[in-house]
């Protein structure tokens, strides 16, 4: 008897709300509401239930239409979240509306500009060996703009398909701190476009990662040879380091001419660790560069022919070639570079057009 007497207050009260003004959009949101979170709660029996975007949409569409007394009463499984939920999107697209300068683009950082990605995207063309950190230090070098690696990356993934020979391998410079007075040899074999055997003596200053110079024999290297090289490499140096590091190659073993020419040189030979390559780190990379860079990409006839094309890549080596060691600079920076602009720039060609730089118009 009670529960017919509870029932009939219930008709007597939806019967009001529905006669009322309002009343029958009322009752179909909180029945719709009702219906919408007895199918959740079937659909999630034996899990807490999952509410889908479709499911948050609807509820805070129908949650518009109730009372607030009536809300917290009629919510089964649901919480005011998604009318909070709704509220927030709708905030967030009146104030794109209303601030965006471009009404079909979110407002916030647009990225690059158009000419930043078209002076990345054409070094990257003119020179598809470079990586990003490379990319990346030749544009603060040009424009003296700092952009960040990852930038130049998702430039390139988005702007810039590889031809079939544009892979190469990407490397990373050594890093360490060494003495300012200190320079560092080695030598290096390479063979002409007749299959003659050339041997290159390339000498650095470890400090400043700078090329001195490089020595060119062909044939088979003696004692004598050795010290002609080596003179022929230092050749108009307005200064000699106290040391010169060397590894323990059989050819630096002539005693006699070649401590004699140190002696007379007043330079101290200091010797890496025995079968240790990381312990001459600087020359050895420097020679894997000239290889991968240059001498693997040009072919050579004679000694003189050999020795004119290591010294083109030595100036664009030592002024426009930068440094992750040196933090992007060049081995020999000159006090004041003009500053390149993204809208009025050119290309500048090295080593006979295998490089291209940026530099001001």
């Amino acid at each position: 008897m009670r529960n017919l007497v509870v029932l009939f207050i219930h008709f007597i009260a939806t019967l009001a709300r529905l006669l009322g003004p309002g009343g029958a959009r009322y009752i179909v949101a909180e029945s719709l509401l009702l219906k919408h979170q007895l199918l959740i709660l079937n659909r999630s029996r034996h899990r807490s239930p999952s509410l889908s975007a479709s499911d948050r949409i609807l509820a805070g569409w129908l949650t518009l239409w109730l009372r607030p007394t009536r809300l917290l009463r009629s919510a089964i499984v649901l919480k005011p979240s998604p009318l909070l939920g709704l509220h927030q999107a709708l905030c967030r697209q009146k104030y794109r509306t209303l601030f965006s300068s471009n009404r079909r683009r979110k407002p916030g950082p647009k990225g690059p500009s158009a000419e930043l990605v078209h002076a990345v995207v054409e070094m990257k063309q003119r020179n598809p060996r470079w990586g990003c950190p490379r990319i990346a230090e030749q544009i603060a070098l040009a424009f003296n703009l700092r952009i960040d690696k990852d930038v130049v990356r998702r430039i390139l993934a988005q702007h810039y398909w590889p031809g079939g020979d544009a892979a190469g391998p990407s490397w990373l410079t050594f890093l360490g701190h060494t003495k300012d007075s200190l320079w560092s040899t080695d030598l290096f074999r390479c063979e002409s476009a007749t299959v003659r055997t050339h041997w290159v003596l390339v000498v650095m200053d470890q400090y400043t990662r700078r090329i001195i110079g490089f020595g060119v024999h062909a044939g088979t290297v003696d004692g004598i040879a050795l010290c002609r090289m080596f003179n022929r490499a230092i050749r108009g140096q307005r200064w000699l380091p106290k040391y010169l590091s060397s590894d323990h190659d059989p050819l630096y073993k002539f005693h006699h001419q070649w401590q004699a020419n140190l002696r007379i040189l007043e330079v101290t030979d200091i010797k890496t660790v025995p079968y240790v390559p990381l312990s001459h780190p600087f020359v050895e990379r420097l020679i894997g560069t000239i290889r991968r860079e240059y001498l693997d990409h040009m072919l050579f006839w004679t000694s003189a022919d050999l020795e004119n094309k290591l010294l083109t890549f030595k100036t664009y080596y030592n002024h426009n070639r930068t440094h992750q060691s040196r933090e992007g600079q060049t081995p020999d920076m000159p006090v004041s570079r003009p500053v390149a602009n993204l809208r009025s720039f050119r290309w500048e060609p090295h080593c006979r057009g295998l490089y291209q730089t940026a530099v001001a118009a």
